[in-house]
């Protein structure tokens, strides 16, 4: 295991943490920031990028957080297989950490949470309309457009010869604020298989007050449909620049 893999378990479970701690302060019962809504919610996730970001480069990790980006940067020659295997593991690790962190934080809430749903959206993601082609086809565009945007804002041409050293991360993190924004509205934009899949795990062994079925029948769409979307959009990149 290559030592900068801490640093993408650390940096995931930050994300996680702050995601889902988000949405769990909007859904949950007796919460002070109960009902803050959407844009309460993507602003949050946007800030959790941030600084899940920040916390994985700052321990020389790449800082993907993210098993699709992760896999694009192995078809785009930048990673190898054997060391992007051994980032996604810790990625997937460091989100069922975070999750489970978001459960102790909320601890008392669950409890007085009834809605089932609402404390399964604490963890991973739903459709609002479950239909499975264009739920698949949405994770596809959203994480498409991640890693192509990704790519464009590392790249020289977008740089500039001079760019501020720090700046990638707070442009990402803009960057999932607006795929929230935009694209996040029929399934949650998960664009990230270990965002869902690890605080689904997490959410199936805890033990959740009031918590119903993990979904497994929807789990596959927030795994497969982000890997389809970073691979497509990395074979786009490495055809066009």
């Amino acid at each position: 295991m290559p030592s900068t893999a801490l640093g993408d378990f650390l940096g995931t479970a930050i994300l996680i943490l702050l995601g889902n701690g988000v949405v769990a302060g909007a859904l949950l019962e007796r919460s002070k920031s109960r009902d803050g809504g959407w844009i309460v919610i993507t602003t949050g996730w946007a800030v959790a990028v941030l600084a899940g970001v920040l916390v994985a480069s700052a321990l020389g990790a790449p800082g993907e957080l993210n098993p699709a980006v992760t896999l694009a940067n192995v078809v785009l020659g930048t990673r190898t297989a054997a060391d992007a295997g051994a980032h996604i593991v810790a990625q997937f690790a460091g989100a069922i950490v975070g999750s489970t962190l978001v459960w102790l934080h909320y601890l008392p809430h669950w409890a007085a949470t009834a809605d089932q749903g609402r404390i399964l959206s604490c963890h991973c993601n739903a459709p609002a309309i479950p239909h499975t082609a264009a739920n698949l086809g949405s994770e596809i565009i959203g994480t498409a457009v991640l890693v192509l945007v990704a790519n464009a804002i590392g790249s020289a041409a977008a740089a500039g010869s001079a760019p501020a050293t720090n700046l990638g991360p707070m442009l990402v993190g803009a960057l999932v604020w607006g795929i929230g924004l935009s694209l996040g509205g029929p399934t949650g934009y998960a664009i990230n298989p270990a965002r869902d899949l690890g605080p689904r795990i997490a959410h199936a062994i805890l033990p959740i007050a009031n918590k119903g079925s993990s979904d497994w029948g929807y789990a596959w769409i927030p795994v497969v449909g982000p890997l389809i979307g970073g691979v497509l959009a990395a074979m786009l990149w490495g055809a066009v620049r």
